[in-house]
């Protein structure tokens, strides 16, 4: 059922409680001037920015999934990942992974009002400055780490941050109050090996090191900060939300040597007029098969799918890059809490739920986590030597741009290749201990690896034989090279040598998963990844901000090649894959969109 939302700063709580029911058929024939279509991380951060910037202008986001706005599996903290694979997620497979036994490995991607910022895991970083000043050397002038950093900073109000962090943004950061006391033994451990420094301020440019890291989180309400209740309260009336509703493509009209963007076809036939602009903010799955169905892309994908070519754009789609991840897991001394137990004993959860409903720290905040960023040094504890051999063998002879910066990059001993977070709570593929085993009732921490540059690269289509509502074909080609492999073997023994430090070490039991005699050889380190391999929620780079000749689909002003109105707003356009959870970065995108889309409407580039 469509649900059509009009906000203003005054009356946003009451009329996202009392909407009613409304036909798309109502607004058949409207014209607007802005048509986003993607009411997620970028597409809601936009839309406001231009409601604030461009009063006289109307704008509408076309949004397919629901509000979402009171739902405790987004808003709660330490609910966190409850949402997955439910009804406000995509939850995309993948074709079955050669590499990893014909496995399909699914995407959550958010369905929903704020899209996947209202299903993330709440993470808070950025990537080292000189992955973003990269973006100006491929060719995009004006998108450098200092304009970068400026933008993500208008996104943010870090409360307790470092200084230089934002204090005037919609979305709120902050270092959980909730303390889970084992962790606090983490940084002593990884500092005390390889060089790894400790490192409080990590957003800012430079995240090589190990430390607490901030979440967004609303420090009054304690709720997630995120784009549908942090930016749409601040927009005004002339912003129109519609939720519950999919677009079936981007209306095109030949102009000139260019195509013209004339407005959206919904699914339903009826056709939505934009005056000035169409913004794909569907995200990286979405929004380049949004492209194609609107007759852009590879020449045999349009074919196959009868899809009339209007124009051919080779890199849409294409370019598709993961962080990819594996994890162990440890129990934890019984004199120690973990956030396990609000999970299987009823009275300490309902105990922990009423300090939360009395605004008093409790486990359903989530507690304070740490993250370690490292180089392959670092990881290795020696030389990175055969590391890097693997990566030169893997992509000899390539020409693709992003090939060549990944393996310039591994000589920058100040760009992660590794990501590892210190959980306060179980996670991995074994499960919790079920009802019956004597391990039910103990507490667990993990450690998540994250490869942060992986080799592989794969796509994203439409499938021909259902294009406009079918599952999209995704193909990350996951392990189909050795150094990803090696990359991420070398990270578990890395994991597993950080708990046999102290005084981590006094913190911890025993190894749960996989568990020291489980695998002891790097061929039985080698099974359990492809057994266990998962991501981390990350698809980004399939509408790359590239020259049209390295594969880009859109120019630096994010407008899509060979049209004049039509642009991509979302982490599609990151050139190059970046170690950080992306939502920061995604958010200032929006932000520098927003500044000159506004610009241009007021004659002043």
């Amino acid at each position: 059922m469509v649900r059509l939302l009009l906000y203003s700063a005054q009356v946003l709580a009451v009329t996202v409680a009392g909407v009613g029911a409304q036909s798309s058929k109502s607004l058949a024939g409207n014209t607007y001037d802005y048509v986003i279509v993607g009411g997620g991380t970028a597409g809601l951060a936009l839309a406001t920015r231009l409601s604030l910037g461009l009063p006289n202008t109307k704008i509408i986001v076309i949004e397919a999934g629901a509000s979402g706005l009171h739902e405790d599996g987004i808003n709660v903290p330490g609910l966190k990942g409850s949402t997955i694979g439910g009804k406000y997620d995509w939850f995309f497979p993948t074709i079955p992974q050669k590499a990893l036994n014909d496995r399909v490995v699914f995407n959550p991607r958010g369905k929903v009002l704020g899209g996947s910022s209202a299903l993330n895991l709440i993470t808070w970083d950025r990537p080292a400055a000189r992955e973003i000043d990269k973006w100006k050397e491929l060719g995009n002038p004006g998108w450098g780490w200092k304009e970068m950093e400026a933008a993500m900073e208008r996104a943010e109000t870090f409360v307790g941050g470092p200084p230089g962090s934002g204090t005037n943004g919609p979305v709120y950061a902050l270092y959980n109050r909730q303390q889970a006391t084992f962790l606090e033994a983490v940084a002593p451990a990884v500092s005390s090996l390889h060089g790894i420094p400790l490192n409080s301020d990590s957003i800012q440019g430079n995240p090589i090191g190990i430390g607490f890291q901030p979440t967004n989180v609303n420090p009054m309400s304690y709720n997630r900060s995120y784009s549908a209740n942090a930016y749409l309260p601040k927009a005004k009336s002339n912003l129109v939300v519609l939720t519950e509703t999919r677009v079936a493509k981007v209306n095109l009209k030949k102009s000139g040597k260019l195509q013209r963007a004339t407005g959206v076809t919904l699914t339903d036939g009826i056709v939505i007029t934009a005056r000035k602009e169409v913004i794909l903010s569907a995200g990286s799955i979405q929004s380049p098969n949004l492209l194609e169905l609107s007759g852009i892309g590879r020449t045999d994908i349009l074919k196959a799918a009868k899809i009339k070519q209007l124009i051919d754009l080779p890199g849409v789609g294409e370019n598709y890059q993961e962080h990819i991840l594996v994890s162990i897991s440890y129990q934890i001394r019984d004199d120690f809490i973990t956030g396990d137990r609000i999970n299987y004993n009823a009275t300490y959860r309902e105990e922990q739920w009423n300090r939360r409903l009395n605004n008093q720290s409790s486990w359903f905040d989530d507690a304070r986590f740490s993250i370690l960023f490292a180089n392959w040094k670092q990881i290795i504890g020696g030389s990175d030597k055969n590391q890097v051999a693997l990566a030169r063998s893997a992509l000899a002879g390539s020409k693709d741009v992003g090939h060549k910066w990944k393996l310039e990059q591994l000589s920058d001993p100040k760009i992660p290749q590794i990501e590892m977070i210190f959980t306060s709570r179980y996670f991995g593929n074994k499960g919790y201990p079920p009802v019956g085993s004597p391990l039910r009732g103990k507490g667990y921490m993990a450690i998540i690896a994250g490869l942060m540059h992986p080799i592989a690269t794969g796509s994203v289509h439409i499938d021909p034989a259902n294009a406009t509502l079918g599952n999209p074909i995704i193909d990350p080609k996951f392990l189909n090279n050795e150094y990803d492999i090696q990359g991420l073997i070398h990270a578990l023994k890395f994991a597993r040598k950080i708990f046999q430090t102290e005084p981590l070490k006094s913190v911890v039991v025993e190894e749960y998963e996989p568990g020291l005699d489980a695998v002891k050889t790097d061929a039985d380190w080698r099974n359990y990844l492809l057994k266990n391999m998962g991501i981390i929620f990350h698809p980004m780079c399939t509408a790359a901000m590239l020259p049209k000749k390295d594969g880009g689909v859109v120019d630096p002003k994010l407008v899509v090649y060979g049209t004049e109105n039509l642009r991509v707003v979302d982490a599609s356009v990151i050139p190059v894959q970046v170690s950080a959870h992306p939502q920061t970065v995604v958010y200032g995108i929006a932000e520098k969109a927003a500044e000159f889309i506004i610009k241009e409407a007021k004659g002043k580039l």
